[in-house]
């Protein structure tokens, strides 16, 4: 220290003494670095006032200049003007380091400057907001020409001081625009008698700094009011100090800014915005973000210890984002983990536990804890404000609420509401989002931890209020707006309720099929699910079984209520089981709203079939091509043509986080082992590695440079990559074609890849050296010389001593050790096998197939365990979660479906085909189908029961008739046989043989001794039965799908009405098999034809996309129906003749007026849905109401339509694929099909 002021010091040592209070001062010269904890803690531990001022002076003797510019300062800031004035004419001269710590900006100039005006130091611990001070410094500029304010405002502890202080410390603003100076005054909640002496101090050092330059001007006395004081004020400002600058910090007070209102330069930082409206003069203003950015945040905790931030514990950034990165709760901690390095853990902890006070003052900051902060704000609020303020508790935290939902709570019109609200920001108790009209408000977590903590005690009640606020405002019913306040109701009533203990009220709410379809139509379902999971300890306590019916019916049917328009929820809810409670109310509204003219669907048989599904969730508009679990299995990956990465729950399928992630398919995506990271790859030739909680890239990666663990790429190669590096680590060559899979052993030790060069490699990791090599295409001699061997995939058993891969239809499982085939799993030949994957907990392995399927199998037993129906398209994969206890499966029908393996059941795994036949008679109903097994089973449609199976056939069935006149049942098969066999008792009545292909359709005629047979062979042939005789019908060139029988008058039962693949249609004599009529009626394949039931006229379809109406008597064309734009596969006429109704494949169905050929009404939704569709698929089979006022339509679901106005009535979403057919009873009450 110069000795001009170390001789000032002992010179005024004594009314130093005398008069400081030691420990104000020191919180300000250790903000200034000049003064370490321990110094502190030794100054503190001295018993009186006096002997803590002596100990600080005996200190302050041993240090440098520094140390005596900031001892001055604080007693500049702590109103010690007086004692300050002894010290100031031996302030020195700044030193070399002094120099350092004002490098931006600062010349030894400005250091004079704002050390004479009492502008404090830099903080020891310093990280620039380069943004905020350029904004305000902008501001300060066009104070140059006039007098005016600038404003700087914002929450407690947001850096508003030390954001002012660095603004002025700048050579050329000062220079420039306040050559008088700057003069820095603390204010902070004063009454009038506190206020006067913060002037007085004021004056007092602006007369003395006036009298070293011009030593004739005088001292004054000290004013002697508030009035005298302002007026000194002006006097000097104006006179003296013209082009000054005066920094007013921490002002609570209007009254007390309106003290300075004399018409000079005043920059001035505060919660309240709005506290320099009561002043004259030009405004401008500079918000604090209540926050720093992580990095910021980061390196002033670094500072503090020492270290780098990249060095820092997890704690640190934990710290930081519990705190919002609040710039006083980080010095705070900082300052105390500078004193106790180790205490991360439990610093992070108290914030976590609200427990303000344990983060004391370590700091120049004017409050002993972080609570007496918070406090200090709400406190200057009205009486009535503050009460209200209090009622903000309930809020949720990072929720943000339309000024609605406060009007409602606080029984306020809107208009009065806001005006309390603008109050409370203008304060900085509250933000708002103006990005939103209306506006939204919300509360700092900081300022909510806060209100949290000192209501703890009254929370229930307060959340009790908002719950009656609502039952009194929505008597009547929910909102149904769609608006801000309508959606906060609907996510955050249950919470109120939960956290208000009104257990019946949140039961009466949540089993409830009202609010389950109104916030399902709002919201989407994956809330709801969340709600059930959420409250489930508190529903359980009601009834556990309820809460169980109401959350699967919720997770099965969430993508149906994600579709537009939205479903009509009564029938969804009556495919629930019977015993089902959301059965029960649906039952009720649909027997209730049939009255009034509605229509509903009960479905009879649904007692007789079990699902694994546990959740059905549409995540993507696309194909997905992949997902996954990540490893502690509460979330879900998934990704694909729409080029997005989505993450959601796996209880509920609520999104958590959504990520454009490449500019083209995203092909694969996986999680880290620890869940921090996501990866992805994609068609656009690049890797990418997500943060797993924020939608940003850590790395994106060109082609063969990635730090993914494997990466693949469409070559004869493998490239396994080290997470840590920028390069490969090593690549495995040995394949001949591209390399389509790869899978690590359980122990990493190995990597298996599946080429379409018909091989499964073996490879091991450490090495790159292949091990072993699996010529899968060697299993199919019979078919590799024709066609090329691709191997999909290949998984590890979980004991990782079998390998098991897929194959065109098949799956084979190898031993390692000895490469021996253990076992073959053939699928449907009409199907492929698209990826398997192996359970870890079990012997099961999924299978995915291109037939919409996904089948489980045991490994051990060979056996089939379960067939999970449910997609509507090729399903692109499946996954086990990490304890086998859900399986995932993803498709191209835009779902991902989660399935419960722990209630896999072998009847599971017997389902029925398609082709069937239905006979209704006296209200009895039969199905007679084949099944997956290849039996032919006849059941009780009412009950499922099994009335008949028969044995394994030798040869697959692709068509069942039922005999309406006899006990029989007939079938057709693909190696061309026809069985007719007697029902229950399964004895053969008759075997036909003589089609050379496969039986595409079978009929018997109304009598019964006739069954009608049509082939892949292009030949129909005419049966009697019993007897074997046959006439063979001969004309077709491609295959004869199907048929009609041409019934107007006994004599027309010998006519026969078919259509190929060949455009034709022939009329036959069935007796002779003469053929009577042979027409080209289209370009393209005939797909369908109706006879009306008059006769007189048939339709024709045909994927030429026309449909044509021909006369039977002139068998002409009558009408060309064109509109359709793609292949038209259906159509029926109406019971009267008078209307033709179409169906094509992009889903859309056209009503004709018969007689002139013009269009009614198309009938369609409004838009695709998840499968391109109008109609789920395409539209397979029409049906006409006996009154002609209904249309019955079948594809991905089953639709009515008001034929009159082509509108939907009703639609049923079966639980599998397209329908191929659907049965009506004469009197269209009851309706059969099997969807698979």
């Amino acid at each position: 220290m110069e000795e001009g002021a170390r001789s000032c010091l002992l010179l005024s040592r004594s009314s130093l003494e005398q008069d400081i209070r030691a420990s104000y001062l020191m919180d300000h010269m250790i903000s200034d670095g000049v003064l370490t904890g321990d110094e502190e803690d030794r100054i503190r531990s001295k018993l009186t006032r006096r002997e803590q001022a002596t100990a600080l002076l005996e200190l302050l003797l041993r240090k440098d200049n520094q140390a005596y510019i900031s001892f001055y300062n604080a007693l500049v800031r702590e109103s010690y003007g007086d004692l300050a004035s002894l010290l100031h004419n031996s302030l020195p001269l700044v030193s070399p380091e002094a120099e350092k710590s004002f490098s931006d900006g600062g010349t030894r100039y400005v250091q004079a400057v704002l050390s004479e005006g009492g502008v404090p130091q830099r903080p020891v611990v310093f990280v620039s907001r380069s943004a905020l001070v350029n904004r305000v410094r902008e501001k300060l500029y066009r104070l140059q020409k006039e007098p005016g304010w600038v404003t700087v405002f914002g929450m407690a502890g947001s850096g508003k001081s030390v954001l002012a202080a660095e603004a002025v410390r700048d050579h050329a603003l000062i220079t420039e625009s306040f050559p008088g100076g700057v003069h820095w005054l603390s204010i902070g909640q004063l009454d009038r008698a506190d206020l006067l002496v913060r002037i007085q101090s004021l004056c007092f050092r602006l007369e003395q700094q006036s009298q070293e330059k011009d030593p004739s001007s005088s001292l004054h006395r000290p004013p002697g009011s508030l009035e005298e004081a302002k007026e000194r004020l002006r006097f000097l400002m104006l006179r003296r100090y013209p082009r000054s600058l005066l920094v007013l910090d921490d002002i609570w007070d209007s009254s007390v800014l309106k003290a300075f209102d004399i018409q000079c330069r005043v920059l001035l930082t505060t919660r309240d915005r709005s506290l320099a409206d009561c002043v004259s003069g030009s405004k401008s203003e500079v918000a604090v973000e209540s926050g720093l950015e992580e990095d910021q945040a980061l390196e002033i905790l670094a500072l503090y210890v020492n270290g780098k931030p990249q060095r820092l514990p997890e704690q640190a950034r934990s710290i930081v984002r519990e705190c919002k990165g609040s710039p006083l709760v980080v010095s705070l901690i900082g300052a105390l983990l500078r004193e106790f390095p180790d205490r991360w853990a439990y610093y992070l902890h108290t914030l976590q536990q609200k427990k303000f006070k344990r983060i004391r003052k370590s700091s120049s900051y004017d409050y002993d804890a972080l609570d007496q902060a918070m406090a200090a704000s709400i406190q200057v609020l009205s009486e009535e404000h503050r009460e209200l303020y209090i009622d903000l508790t309930v809020l949720e935290q990072d929720v943000k609420v339309p000024a609605k939902v406060l009007s409602v709570l606080w029984d306020l019109e809107l208009e009065e509401v806001e005006d309390v609200l603008q109050d409370f920001v203008n304060k900085s108790l509250l933000f708002r989002d103006c990005h939103h009209r209306p506006y939204l408000y919300y509360l700092h977590d900081l300022q909510l931890d806060f209100l949290t903590e000192m209501n703890r005690s009254g929370l229930e009640s307060l959340h009790t209020k908002v719950v009656r606020q609502y039952q009194q405002r929505y008597s009547q019913g929910p909102p149904t707006s769609g608006d801000e306040e309508c959606l906060y109701w609907f996510r955050f009533l249950t919470y109120h309720m939960a956290k208000a203990n009104l257990t019946q009220e949140l039961y009466s709410l949540m089993f409830s099929l009202d609010w389950v379809r109104t916030k399902a139509q709002i919201m989407g379902p994956a809330h709801l699910i969340n709600d059930y999971v959420e409250y489930g300890a508190i529903l359980d306590k009601e009834n556990s079984e309820v809460r169980g019916h109401f959350q699967e019916f919720l997770s099965l049917n969430g993508h149906q209520l994600e579709q537009r328009p939205f479903p009509d929820v009564v029938q969804l809810a009556l495919s629930q089981p019977e015993s089902s409670e959301v059965y029960r109310q649906a039952l009720l509204q649909a027997q209730e709203r049939a009255t009034r003219g509605g229509l509903y669907l009960d479905w009879v048989n649904k007692s007789s079939l079990k699902s694994l599904s546990r959740l059905v969730v549409q995540p993507h508009q696309g194909s997905i091509y992949s997902a996954c679990f990540s490893h502690d299995g509460t979330k879900i990956a998934s990704c694909g043509s729409s080029k997005t990465l989505r993450v959601f729950k796996s209880t509920s399928g609520e999104k958590l986080l959504e990520i454009q992630a490449h500019d083209d398919d995203v092909l694969c995506c996986a999680f880290s082992p620890d869940d921090h990271l996501l990866a992805t790859c994609s068609s656009d030739r690049k890797v990418k590695v997500w943060s797993g909680t924020l939608p940003s890239a850590i790395q994106i990666l060109d082609r063969l440079q990635t730090d993914l663990v494997v990466y693949l790429c469409n070559y004869s190669f493998c490239v396994l990559w080290n997470i840590n590096k920028p390069s490969s680590q090593n690549t495995m060559f040995g394949h001949l074609e591209p390399v389509n899979h790869c899978c690590f052993s359980p122990d990493d030790a190995y990597l298996s890849t599946s080429s379409s060069d018909g091989t499964l490699k073996l490879w091991e990791v450490s090495s790159a050296n292949e091990w072993k090599s699996i010529d899968v295409a060697d299993v199919f001699p019979e078919q590799r010389e024709q066609t090329e061997v691709i191997v999909k995939c290949s998984t590890w058993s979980a004991d990782g001593r079998t390998i098991i891969c897929a194959a065109r239809n098949a799956v084979f499982v190898f031993d390692i050790e000895t490469e021996a085939m253990l076992l073959e799993i053939r699928t449907s030949r009409l199907s492929t096998v698209q990826y398997c994957h192996a359970c870890p907990s079990s012997k099961l392995v999924a299978i995915a197939l291109s037939h919409y399927a996904v089948e489980l199998w045991d490994i051990e037993t060979s056996k089939k365990m379960a067939d999970c129906s449910g997609h509507l398209s090729w399903v692109h994969g499946v996954q086990f979660s990490p304890d086998g206890s859900l399986l995932l499966s993803w498709s191209d029908d835009q779902t991902v479906r989660a399935w419960e393996t722990n209630k896999v059941h072998t009847s599971s795994a017997v389902c029925l085909k398609r082709d069937s036949d239905v006979l209704f008679n006296n209200g009895d109903i039969t199905v007679v189908a084949a099944d997956n097994r290849n039996r032919l089973q006849v059941r009780n449609g009412r009950t499922g029961a099994v009335m008949f199976q028969s044995e394994d056939q030798e040869s697959r069935i692709r068509c069942t008739a039922i005999c309406t006149q006899t006990s029989a049942v007939g079938l057709g098969r693909e190696d061309g046989t026809i069985q007719v066999l007697e029902v229950p008792s399964g004895a053969s009545l008759a075997t036909l043989q003589g089609h050379t292909r496969t039986v595409l359709h079978c009929q018997f005629t109304p009598e019964g001794h006739t069954l009608i047979t049509s082939s892949e062979d292009t030949t129909i042939r005419v049966w009697r039965w019993r007897t074997g005789e046959c006439v063979v019908l001969e004309g077709h060139k491609e295959q004869v799908r199907c048929f009609s029988l041409l019934t107007t008058s006994p004599s027309s039962e010998t006519h026969l009405l078919s259509w190929s693949f060949d455009g034709t249609i022939k009329v036959w004599d069935m007796s002779s098999g003469e053929r009577l009529q042979d027409l080209v009626c289209h370009q393209g394949a005939v797909l369908a034809c109706d006879v009306s039931p008059d006769g007189q006229l048939f339709a024709t379809t045909s994927a030429d996309k026309t449909a044509k109406v021909w006369s039977r008597a002139s068998w002409q064309c009558v009408r060309l129906l064109n509109g359709h734009q793609d292949c038209v596969r259906s159509c029926r006429f109406s019971w009267d003749g008078r209307r033709l109704a179409t169906g094509d494949d992009n889903g859309e169905i056209r009503l004709w007026n018969v007689k002139d050929g013009t269009l009614l009404k198309i009938c369609s939704r409004d838009n695709k849905d998840a499968m391109d569709s109008l109609h789920g698929g395409w539209v397979t089979d029409l049906h006409f109401s006996p009154d002609n006022t209904v249309l019955l339509s079948t594809g991905g679901y089953i639709k009515w339509w008001n034929v009159e106005k082509g509108e939907a009535l009703q639609t049923f979403y079966p639980t599998g694929a397209n329908l191929k057919r659907i049965h009506v009873s004469p009197d269209f009450s009851t309706f059969g099909g099997i969807a698979h």
